[in-house]
């Protein structure tokens, strides 16, 4: 993956530029690299990968399109399950130790993603649409060249991310940064500088954090295994605050894995010319239209949503367009079954998510009835943001576990030798209700500001702006 990053570079920007290659070259290249990479990685179980991506594009071209994305939602997601089962319960574990599903989960959000772009480019009417959806509609059925590149194009194909079809179909054409043309770029004399904005130092910036987040995760999370935390001897022979804070440390050592991940797939992206979302206010461009997750939101999170927000940020795009915004009933409950769904069959995917809907709606009231008595002075704003980010770091290591264990009896046996952990989440919220002067008549005018801004967020088409979706490889 590092040389295909450092590879990548010369080969998009100098060979491949749209000024000298057309998009049909580019599609070319960046498809049969992809199928290359796959190959190179899992051998003909990438053959699945072609299986899955024709199944749906069969589904496209012989349904009709008013019930085209519900037909390719089910069937892609179904082949993803049939693969993530034969590969958990049917073929042994020892066979290839590469998962080749991972890959698929990609596959499965871009599918189900253009389904519903075209549905809504092709059959809804422009006023009903969302301002988000507008701006993601795709307007013709695309090529089975394009669609693939899409699907399998070599900097995506590994570990993603996922990105709209209207953004990569834009970068393949050359115009991936037009739009941007209008916000500060280093003007001079009110004209804006013309010359392709380079990714080289965010790539460096970005390659250094991988960098540091593996040699963290080697070190410290080899130190601490999260399955140390259902060891009897552990358990024996330590007091409670001290696997308290073991937990944490060991959650803390196993998220840079992810973050070496992402990061390196984001880095790749950008050094192929790919992500570039406008200027910062100094004229610097900026190279996170694709990236998934920031890592200090994450670590100084004061909300299970900021927690979330910050999380794998474009499988959470993906939840919320193709399930948060669209389910007509409880569609918080049934975005946390999707994504466990999609993340796979092991119980503990499941036992997690679960959790997640009830901490999710509890963290939810709490923010809305408690939040605003404590933004009268910066002491009390400070307490409320230590007393918060203390119990969304617990309520996250309570929470995932499962997702780490992924067995039932591991998992099972990890809730009840923490019994008394709701105590270090429940107690913080106890002490904050207890500081909270009383305002009921205040509290009666807030459920319709809060429905507004509620609704102002599902419509925003902002990717800062999203609601409580779960996210992927916890």
């Amino acid at each position: 993956l590092t040389k295909k990053t450092i590879l990548t570079f010369p080969l998009e920007q100098l060979y491949l530029h749209p000024s000298k290659t057309s998009p049909f070259i580019r599609h070319v290249v960046a498809t049969l690299l992809g199928f290359y990479l796959a190959l190179f990685c899992f051998g003909w179980y990438a053959l699945h990968f072609l299986v899955q991506s024709g199944l749906a594009y069969g589904v496209m071209i012989f349904t009709g399109v008013e019930h085209m994305h519900k037909y390719c939602f089910v069937v892609t997601l179904g082949y993803l399950s049939f693969c993530q089962v034969t590969r958990a319960y049917v073929f042994d574990y020892g066979m290839y130790s590469a998962d080749f599903t991972g890959p698929m989960m990609v596959i499965t959000q871009k599918i189900t993603s253009l389904a519903f772009e075209i549905h809504d480019g092709l059959m809804k009417r422009e006023e009903h649409l969302k301002p988000s959806q507008k701006y993601l509609a795709v307007r013709k059925m695309p090529s089975l060249l394009e669609y693939l590149s899409y699907n399998c194009n070599f900097m995506g194909i590994l570990a993603g991310p996922t990105c709209s079809y209207n953004d990569y179909i834009a970068f393949i054409e050359g115009r991936w940064y037009e739009p941007k043309h209008l916000e500060s770029n280093g003007k001079e004399n009110g004209k804006f500088k013309q010359s392709d904005p380079s990714p080289k130092r965010d790539v460096i910036q970005k390659v250094c954090t991988c960098a540091l987040a593996l040699m963290v995760y080697l070190v410290i999370y080899t130190i601490c295994p999260t399955d140390r935390v259902i060891d009897d001897t552990f358990m024996a022979s330590n007091p409670f605050y001290i696997q308290v804070l073991y937990l944490y440390i060991s959650m803390l050592a196993l998220r840079p894995k992810y973050y070496f991940v992402w990061t390196l797939a984001d880095a790749i992206n950008n050094a192929a010319g790919f992500g570039f979302n406008g200027y910062n206010a100094d004229g610097t461009p900026k190279w996170d239209r694709i990236s998934n997750l920031r890592i200090l939101n994450i670590e100084f999170a004061t909300s299970f949503k900021m927690f979330l927000d910050n999380w794998n940020i474009q499988t959470a795009l993906w939840l919320k367009r193709v399930c948060y915004e669209r389910c007509p009933y409880n569609p918080t409950a049934a975005t946390f079954l999707l994504s466990a769904i999609w993340h796979g069959v092991y119980p503990g995917y499941y036992l997690t998510f679960i959790t997640g809907i009830v901490v999710t709606m509890a963290a939810r009231a709490v923010r809305h009835n408690v939040r605003q008595h404590f933004l009268g002075s910066a002491t009390l704003k400070l307490i409320y943001d230590v007393i918060t980010w203390f119990s969304t770091q617990m309520a996250i290591c309570y929470t995932v576990v499962p997702f780490v264990l992924l067995a039932v009896g591991p998992s099972l046996k990890f809730y009840r030798s923490v019994i008394h952990l709701h105590q270090y989440v429940s107690i913080p919220g106890q002490v904050l209700m207890s500081l909270t002067p009383s305002r009921r008549t205040k509290q009666q005018e807030q459920p319709s500001s809060i429905h507004a801004s509620e609704q102002n967020c599902l419509s925003s088409p902002d990717n800062n702006c999203r609601l409580l979706d779960p996210h992927t490889a916890l």
